[in-house]
């Protein structure tokens, strides 16, 4: 099959890990911090379940995917949070299938980040450097 964009590959697979990280660091900072704005203004204590420890999550492992840090693990954890939103805010409302029940996006960062789990931080990453001076 024809690529179009083969031989960039890597670079490719890096802005879309920096890019779904920065996007999930987002909906953490909404949570916690307040900013960007949402429709629901104000924060959530940090270690409030299930709002604050989900926005912990996404703001720390959103970060450490945004810059490639131990990328394998928050990427790991990433996916199983959203596992459970999936499953605790989704799955019973409005139906099983995720277009149903506004669920895409959480099935999608899902999945993603379970990718990135198994792949690693790639070009562009902490982790790159790191392996590249130990080895």
């Amino acid at each position: 099959m024809y690529e179009v964009i083969g031989r960039f590959t890597p670079q490719a697979f890096a802005l879309l890990r920096i890019v779904s990280g920065l996007m999930f660091m987002m909906h953490g900072m909404q949570k916690l911090l307040g900013w960007p704005p949402s429709e629901k203004p104000g924060t959530m204590p940090i270690f409030s379940w299930p709002g604050g420890i989900s926005g912990l999550i996404e703001l720390v492992c959103g970060a450490l995917i945004v810059i490639g840090l131990l990328t394998g693990i928050a990427a790991f954890i990433a996916s199983g949070e959203m596992a459970v939103a999936y499953f605790m805010a989704h799955a019973g409302k409005g139906g099983f299938w995720p277009i149903q029940n506004k669920g895409e996006l959480a099935v999608l960062y899902c999945f993603v980040f379970l990718y990135f789990a198994a792949h690693g931080g790639g070009i562009w990453s902490i982790d790159s450097v790191l392996r590249k001076r130990s080895g």
